[in-house]
């Protein structure tokens, strides 16, 4: 029997595509679990999420998107679990796909496939801003997630909304995982007028400027740590050598 993935959908008047991302996730033909975690919308995303099968929990307030994301994890009862945007579609297989990246090595924790860029139909002016090439770099839709993994390194940060890419490198750095990548491309990233990228930018640009400084941080730790580490063993090293002299002139003067 195969594991079970969870499918978070993190909502906010998310009824004109919400239909789509659910219907590329139910076509998977993997045992799933839908959740939609609506963020009080004032449309029918609910609606339409519950009458296609999936578990909704609405907040009593706004809360945001990652806040979203970790609400859905925390209910879920996957032993994977995977994250998608409301307007964002799976592509064929791609549960599929990512799962059995996993079976290949039980060590790995995380797998990254790649997102293609799609203009949506009913706004087809903004083809300017597609990518022309499949890429990673966002973990919706695109990146699974063993069951435990922010167990070990903390939920996603709800203080920032974009970066958490880097974010999430950098906490994995700290504890000795790494995100796998793998030449496939997982999901169809929907491209339209409403994009939280062009509607939040000043936003999202001080996300990023916040996470990169700590990375940078972190890596200044780190290689004040190796510094130190290097010292720890030139002292060993030294010690050791001056005790080998020592003996060296000890055994001389006994032979004398």
């Amino acid at each position: 029997m195969q594991d079970l993935i969870t499918v978070v959908i993190p909502s906010f008047n998310g009824e004109k595509y919400i239909k789509e991302t659910i219907e590329s996730i139910k076509s998977q033909n993997m045992p799933v679990e839908i959740i939609v975690i609506d963020d009080v919308s004032c449309d029918s995303t609910a609606k339409i999420a519950r009458s296609m099968g999936c578990f909704v929990y609405v907040n009593e307030k706004r809360k945001g998107q990652v806040a979203g994301k970790n609400k859905g994890i925390k209910l879920s009862k996957g032993n994977y679990w995977l994250t998608i945007d409301q307007d964002d579609k799976l592509a064929p297989g791609a549960l599929k796909r990512l799962y059995d990246e996993f079976q290949k090595d039980k060590n790995v924790k995380i797998i990254m496939a790649k997102l293609k860029d799609f203009c949506s139909p009913d706004t087809p002016e903004q083809i300017r801003f597609c990518k022309k090439e499949p890429f990673w770099g966002i973990l919706t839709g695109s990146t699974m997630f063993k069951k435990d993994i922010l167990d070990m390194i903390g939920d996603f940060r709800e203080d920032i909304i974009t970066g958490d890419v880097i974010d999430l490198t950098n906490r994995l750095k700290k504890f000795g995982f790494e995100i796998k990548k793998i030449d496939f491309v997982s999901c169809e990233r929907r491209i339209h007028d409403l994009n939280y990228g062009r509607t939040n930018q000043k936003d999202e640009y001080k996300d990023y400027i916040k996470v990169l400084r700590e990375r940078i941080k972190i890596n200044s730790d780190m290689d004040k740590e190796k510094q130190d580490n290097l010292k720890t063993v030139a002292a060993v090293r030294e010690r050791e050598r001056v005790t080998s002299l020592l003996d060296f002139i000890f055994e001389i003067k006994e032979a004398a």
